[in-house]
This record gives C-alpha cells, structure tokens and sequence, in this order.
C-alpha cells in the first residue's frame, strides 16, 4: 500500500565542505532550489564542515555516518544505501550539490515513470557563472532561465550529474568514490547492459550547473587526475566502460514521448565501439574497435 503524502522523489547528495565562500553560495542556491519542488524529499549525506548547519537552515535530512575511501571521500555504495534505508520513495537521485532545478525535472520524471518499469534518466546540463546567493522570490525561475539562455552554454554529452531510477535499480553498486570521474560512466553502461531503458531528459528539462573551480579537491586539480579516478575505471571494469556517456542512451523524452536517440556521426560510432561489450562482454574486441576509430580519427 502507498504511503499517504509519502514524496515521489528522494533526492540525496554529499555536498562538499562548505569553507570556500563560492561553493558554500553555489551549494546553498542548489539545494534551496529542491526544496521548493514539489513532491520531493532532500537527503544530505557526510561530515563535511558546515553541512549540517546548511542542511538544518534548509530544512532538509542530514545523515552523517556516510561510509569513506580511505582517502576520506564519501563511497557511492553507501550513499545509495543510506539513501534507500531513510526514505520510502518510489524514486531515488543521486545528484551533485551545484545543480539548480526547476518544476520540469518532477514532470519529466512523472512521463519517464509512466512509460516505463525501469529506466535510468539524465541530461545533459547548462553551464552558468553564478557568484551570488539566488533570490528565491516570485518569478526567480523565469528569471534564471532568461539568464541561462542569454549568458549560460549547454554542456556537451560528457559527464552526467544526476540520475533519477526507481528504488529497486543499482542494489549492487561498487564502492565508487563520489566526485571522481568514471562512476557515473559505469552508470549508464550497467543500465544498458541490464536492458533497462536509459532515458536522456534534456529535451524536456533544464538543469544549471553552477560553475567552480577545483579549488576543493587535493592540489586544485580536476577531478580525473585524482588517484582515485583510477581507483573508480578499475570498479567500473576498465576504461571501454568507462567511454559511456550520453552518446549510448537508447531513447529521449519530448514532449511527454520516448523517441529513439537521435543518430549521427558520433552515437554511430558509439553504437559500434559498445556492441562487443554489451552483446558479448567482450572488453578486448571493444577495446579494439575503440583504438581503430581512435587511429582513423588522428589521421584526420
């Protein structure tokens, strides 16, 4: 039996130390954006300084005891658990903490929801500058939106900041250290690979990526040129599963359908290097194919 007002969405993130005065600004803008969706239940995981306060002045659930790598990075496993464990919603998102949502992303996860029993969803994002708390008054998401599309830019399909599935999917995550690249990778081909339908929302959403440097991380440097990087590609089972990103989705949601990717140049190439992996769980005749197109493509 549903539970009555129970929240359809459990949104859950390990936001980073709220020190640096532009993360904490960025952070803050993100989360008060979720709190003011409909339907939605916020979950905030880790120990990082000043989290607990912000979760309290937000309103939203603060779980502490996230377990760590041992370099101190909160583990996806056990966000994904903990987020399961302290929620009833039929539906679970990961999503990074700098991600600003609007009323389209509950809609959207409505329609993919209804046509589908299991399904990944995603999109890609728009990147913005933003340095200053967002007033959260009447008309502030027409505002923002006007904004993004005079001074914001669509980020490419590389890298992926939320994903929305329902709370049956992914019991079996590696231990994955959060805000290292190649997780979010694996996500997309573990969902092809269990024939569940990857859904890219983009069509039908708009996501805004607070821009930031690196600052945050060991030694200001990006986030794939972390040790722990490697750590994830090896989780994932090497770097050809690594590769998926938004070029390997089966299908889009527009205007309330699910159409099938569109084909061009680059997820043609894509639907090849991936077939000997996901058909055949063959990562050398993959890695093959991959190094070929790689070849053909510097002697352009």
């Amino acid at each position: 039996m549903p539970v009555e007002n129970m929240p359809l969405i459990t949104l859950f993130s390990a936001p980073k130390p709220f020190t640096n005065p532009h993360i904490a600004t960025i952070q803050r803008n993100a989360i008060k954006s979720w709190t003011l969706l409909p339907n939605v239940e916020v979950i905030l995981l880790g120990e990082e300084t000043g989290l607990a306060e912000a979760a309290k002045e937000l309103g939203v659930k603060h779980l502490p005891n996230v377990a760590r790598s041992e370099a101190g990075t909160p583990l996806i496993s056990s966000m994904f658990q903990l987020a399961r464990e302290n929620s009833a919603s039929d539906l679970l998102c990961i999503i990074n903490a700098d991600m600003i949502l609007f009323p389209d992303f509950i809609e959207a996860a409505k329609q993919v929801a209804q046509l589908k029993n299991q399904f990944v969803s995603m999109s890609q994002r728009w990147d913005l500058d933003v340095t200053q708390p967002i007033e959260f008054n009447d008309g502030w998401q027409n505002r923002l939106r006007s904004t993004v599309l005079s001074q914001g830019a669509l980020h490419r399909p590389m890298g992926s900041d939320f994903f929305l599935f329902p709370r049956s999917s992914f019991l079996d995550m590696p231990t994955f250290a959060i805000g290292r690249a190649g997780w979010d990778n694996w996500m997309i081909y573990k969902s092809r690979k269990e024939g569940w339908a990857t859904v890219d929302v983009t069509p039908s959403v708009m996501i805004v990526h607070q821009n930031h440097d690196y600052s945050h991380l060991p030694g200001g440097q990006p986030h794939y040129k972390h040790p722990e990087t490697d750590v994830n590609i090896q989780l994932a089972g090497g770097r050809e599963v690594t590769r998926f990103t938004l070029l390997d989705v089966d299908c889009r949601l527009s205007e309330g359908k699910l159409i099938p990717r569109k084909w061009n140049r680059q997820t043609l190439r894509r639907a090849i290097e991936s077939y000997p992996l996901l058909a055949w769980d063959n990562y050398k005749l993959a890695a093959k194919v991959s190094a070929l197109f790689r070849r053909f493509r510097s002697k352009k």
